[in-house]
């Protein structure tokens, strides 16, 4: 009942076909649930601790950060992973955005501009609830620019990220990946639960009409903007403790992968040793 580090490269998203993804399989992991559990706690402590270490690492001019970016139908599980995967780490080190319908300013800008504004300084971890890709996913699907607009952007946004990284930030794009069916029940559930009614939004039903749509859409992008600098993980989004999992793992990983160090002080130590043991309240 161990993450297998090899295996994990099963959540890459080179070559993958969306439409034969098992969205309810455990790639990486041959354990059960409680196992899986018991795995993100543990890993969460060291993710923490590692979070920490990079924002002091900020504190003290370093130019490093993590943005995590979230994609996935509704129901995916994107809020749930800000709230058990990132609820780990202190939160003065977590700056997350959730991208909508753009604000009437938004939509006067380049679609990048408000992504651009809500990066992560340096030292956070950014998480993105929905991003850039809303725009050649979103946009696509519904029509809402034209092809000749949306098209360009695959290139655009590869660019983009290439940019974030030479800069510092290590891009971590995960696609939740959700069965009809799983989603189904999910919406159910919002339906019939009064203190679920607030999640639920009758324009999810219209988006799940789409679905084989959207998919084509969300292929597109994998094929387009999986890179070598910033590439896509897919990650089975049915058992919500994997998915969980997988995050969990990944940024680990992406923070262990920055291979900092605690900052050395910037006083003589021994000096403000002495000065505390001579000091009288």
């Amino acid at each position: 009942m161990t993450w297998d580090v090899p295996a994990r490269a099963a959540l890459a998203a080179d070559g993958l076909d969306l439409t034969a993804l098992d969205r309810r399989s455990t790639p990486g992991w041959s354990g059960d649930k409680a196992a899986g559990r018991a795995r993100t706690v543990n890993r969460g402590a060291r993710m923490s601790e590692l979070q920490e270490l990079l924002y002091a690492h900020g504190r003290s001019g370093g130019e490093r950060s993590v943005l995590l970016v979230l994609q996935g139908m509704d129901t995916a599980g994107k809020g749930g992973i800000v709230r058990h995967v990132l609820g780990m780490v202190d939160p003065q080190g977590v700056a997350l955005r959730s991208f909508g319908v753009p604000t009437a300013e938004e939509r006067t800008q380049h679609y990048l501009w408000r992504i651009r504004n809500a990066l992560p300084r340096p030292g956070a971890i950014g998480v993105f609830d929905r991003s850039h890709y809303e725009d050649v996913l979103v946009v696509r699907v519904e029509d809402l620019v034209p092809r000749d607009v949306w098209e360009p952007r695959y290139d655009e946004i590869n660019a983009f990220e290439a940019e974030l990284v030479e800069a510092g930030t290590v891009v971590v794009k995960v696609m939740l990946a959700i069965s009809p069916e799983e989603q189904a029940e999910r919406l159910r559930e919002r339906l019939e639960r009064p203190d679920k009614y607030w999640k639920y939004n009758p324009g999810d039903i219209d988006a799940r009409e789409r679905w084989h749509d959207y998919t084509a859409a969300y292929q597109a992008v994998l094929d387009r903007t999986s890179t070598a600098h910033a590439p896509w993980y897919v990650v089975p989004a049915d058992r919500k403790w994997y998915a969980r999992l997988a995050v969990t793992e990944l940024l680990t990983d992406a923070l262990l992968g920055l291979g900092l160090s605690w900052p050395p002080a910037d006083f003589d130590v021994a000096t403000e040793l002495a000065r505390l043991d001579a000091s009288r309240p």
